[in-house]
């Protein structure tokens, strides 16, 4: 058999593998510390510095060179294939959750990296150098972009993150176990490492197929309740738990809603704007897939029309469908008075406008926290003013914009931004049991007048509580922020450091 044609395509695999791992951790990373932009700029700097270790280690492989890269690929398999499973498992076992997944990504990028230089070494002979190093390396790029184009648009919606590495765990365990078929006179004891490697592939097609339950495993110590539904979509990590009649609502381990209390926030969050409007006819709502201010917003019988644009359509399918959370919306993304866009809200605000829209008479803006650049987009200067496009004098915009108890700077970057955008603001806060104080802003071309009624039949939201609403007591009042931009985007930066300190990261 033609062994060194084959390690040339053995490299394209290896390749594949090892950024599939860089990017299974960096995500990970993402999904349990937030802040992505941190996560993955520091995972792949340390993945990066860990190949240029395992390079460098290669050098004192003296013989015996494709036998230890067959112990390589057995190696890199296990670990890097049961790295997202041990890491999730671990989460909320360890207090050094860090020190852990950074010792993993160290030893996955050492393994990785003595990967290519055995390759080479073991080919020199076999191809003139010019040439060996041209053909190795595009094998190399080349599985690197497949990988990069496969791990979003297929792997991670498809497969999650667990079932991923296994899969790739596989890839690494049968190049080595080719080799042990191919050239079993070039590897001493290949007979045993033909054991081992069998072995280990079939605990990583085990792992494969019992990922889910690994998942639910690990996701049953991270969440309160029963997780009920739990599913990866190319946009985030969504986790429903119930726990007796307590519905909630997770969104990359970030707790969107509790069932129990999420009509204070919701009622906050739309009748002080709605309210104070006559007769609202049109209703743009940013975010809010779940349809819970939409629910609010169909208690005003003038909306003859809401647009409701959120990224994800796994989300307002989830709400759509699920019969435990249409009770709760009440069928509110049934209405054919609504229409639903599935689309980057940033690109298709600034298209609308281009567009020549009609503006809107309120606009809720129901977006997750800032913890990431992604959705920081969404709260910068350069969005608020292509909002501005969207709205007439009396347009009415409420924004949710995190706890001004915990993330008091956060809270009122969000406030200079929108006023750095031209809008009147007024502040005001809402306690939600399941959040704490929490924090909202209306904006509008006029200043906001509170309204002298509000439907009937709400549970929270009144002319007295709003009074309330509208005090800031001395640990929520006003500090200077700043204005977050698309390229400073301060608003994260503050939201770590408060949330990360918050919660003791």
């Amino acid at each position: 058999m033609p062994v060194a044609p084959l390690l040339l395509v053995s490299v394209f695999v290896i390749a594949t593998c090892g950024l599939v791992y860089e990017l299974i951790a960096g995500t990970l990373a993402s999904y349990l510390l937030g802040d992505s932009v941190t996560q993955f700029s520091t995972i792949i700097g340390a993945y990066l510095s860990a190949m240029g270790i395992g390079s460098w280690l290669s050098r004192y492989v003296k013989r015996n060179l494709v036998g230890v890269f067959v112990q390589v690929e057995i190696l890199v398999g296990a670990l890097g294939g049961a790295s997202a499973a041990m890491l999730f498992m671990l989460f909320e076992q360890v207090e050094s959750f860090r020190v852990i997944l950074y010792a993993d990504v160290l030893a996955v990028g050492i393994l990785v990296g003595i990967e290519i230089p055995l390759l080479l070494r073991i080919l020199k002979d076999r191809f003139e150098f010019s040439d060996l190093v041209s053909r190795v390396f595009t094998f190399d790029y080349a599985g690197a972009l497949f990988a990069s184009i496969l791990f979003p648009l297929l792997l991670v919606p498809h497969l999650g993150l667990i079932q991923t590495g296994f899969l790739f765990g596989m890839m690494n365990v049968l190049v080595a176990l080719w080799l042990l078929y191919a050239a079993p006179d070039a590897i001493p004891g290949a007979r045993w490492q033909r054991g081992m490697a069998l072995a280990v592939l079939l605990a990583l097609l085990a792992g494969f197929i019992h990922a889910e339950d690994i998942t639910g495993t690990a996701e049953a110590a991270t969440y309160p309740g029963k997780v009920i539904h739990a599913q990866s979509t190319p946009y985030q990590r969504i986790v429903l738990t119930r726990a007796g009649q307590d519905l909630r609502l997770y969104l990359n381990g970030n707790l969107q809603f509790s069932s129990l209390d999420e009509y204070r926030y919701h009622e906050a969050l739309v009748h002080p704007a709605l309210a104070s409007l006559d007769r609202p006819r049109r209703v743009l709502i940013v975010g809010g897939g779940d349809g819970l201010a939409l629910r609010e917003v169909w208690k005003y019988p003038s909306v003859a029309r809401v647009d409701l644009v959120d990224l994800d359509p796994a989300m307002t399918r989830l709400f759509t469908g699920n019969n435990l959370l249409t009770d709760l919306n009440r069928d509110a993304l049934k209405s054919p008075r609504l229409k639903i866009v599935n689309q980057d809200a940033y690109t298709w605000v600034r298209e609308t406008v281009a567009a020549g829209a009609q503006p809107y008479d309120a606009i809720v803006i129901d977006l997750p926290d800032p913890s990431n650049y992604s959705i920081g987009k969404l709260y910068s200067l350069s969005f608020y003013r292509a909002l501005k496009g969207l709205t007439h004098a009396d347009t009415r915009i409420v924004v949710q914009s995190t706890s001004p108890l915990v993330a008091r700077k956060s809270y009122w970057c969000v406030r200079d931004t929108l006023a750095a955008a031209g809008f009147q603001v007024t502040p005001y806060h809402a306690y939600v049991p399941a959040f704490g104080e929490w924090g909202f802003l209306l904006a509008g071309q006029r200043p906001w007048t509170p309204p002298s009624r509000y439907p009937e039949g709400l549970r929270y939201a009144s002319v007295e509580e709003t009074a309330r609403m509208l005090h800031f007591p001395a640990d929520m009042a006003y500090v200077n922020s700043g204005v977050q931009r698309l390229d400073n985007q301060l608003l994260v930066r503050y939201f770590d450091e408060e949330w990360g300190a918050y919660a003791g990261n």
